[in-house]
């Protein structure tokens, strides 16, 4: 079984001054996931850094939920695209690097 590094959730919202219901909103668009247990939350280490991007876009640029909902679907895609042209690239190599033989 594969371990998770986690963060209770609400001291992660202490620590960065927000409300737990940003939280909760985020994990009902369905953007982050929060890992329930014992009857506390928590957040997967590996996503602090896109939920504090998201927690600026909210709170210094003022991006309501919805521009946040869509932000964090194109970075999403983003991210995709960048894999799959690393895997593009790769290959590419593979074949280029065999016709010199």
């Amino acid at each position: 079984m594969e371990e998770v590094d986690l963060i209770p959730a609400e001291d992660f919202c202490i620590h960065h001054h927000i409300s737990y219901i940003f939280i909760s909103t985020l994990h009902e668009a369905g953007i982050i996931e929060v890992v329930a247990e014992d009857e506390q939350k928590f957040l997967q280490a590996a996503q602090l850094k896109d939920i504090e991007k998201l927690i600026r876009l909210y709170a210094e640029l003022e991006i309501n939920m919805e521009g946040i909902e869509t932000i964090a679907h194109l970075l999403k895609r983003m991210s995709n695209m960048q894999e799959q042209l690393r895997s593009l690239q790769q290959r590419l190599r593979f074949y280029e690097d065999d016709d010199g033989v």
